[in-house]
């Protein structure tokens, strides 16, 4: 998976499509991103102590890696990752402008 915590991605598929988030979390076994506030879903929380009352809560929830793509830091614009090896080191690389990520 070539998408790290902390990256900026853009979702292109589901309801929240067009909306920027940044990467909070990977689930690489998944093929999923956890991102910081988007892609929420409403839960319903049981009261846990007598007498406290039930509640709605909203939990962000995983998405799948292929509804995300990530945004250039260098360019501004969504793009592919590529991979460069260099020596003894291996570097993203942004396919739409060539930096290294």
């Amino acid at each position: 998976m070539r998408i790290k915590k902390g990256d900026q991605v853009l979702i292109i598929k589901g309801k929240d499509k067009k909306k920027k988030g940044k990467v909070a979390r990977t689930f690489s076994e998944s093929n999923k991103v956890l991102l910081e506030g988007l892609n929420l879903k409403k839960t319903h929380k049981r009261g846990r102590k007598e007498g406290e009352k039930g509640q709605v809560v909203e939990i962000a929830t995983p998405l799948a890696v292929a509804s995300v793509m990530f945004i250039c830091p260098k360019c501004g614009q969504p793009a592919r990752l590529g991979y460069l090896i260099k020596e003894q080191s291996k570097s993203r690389v942004c396919k739409k402008c060539g930096a290294e990520v």
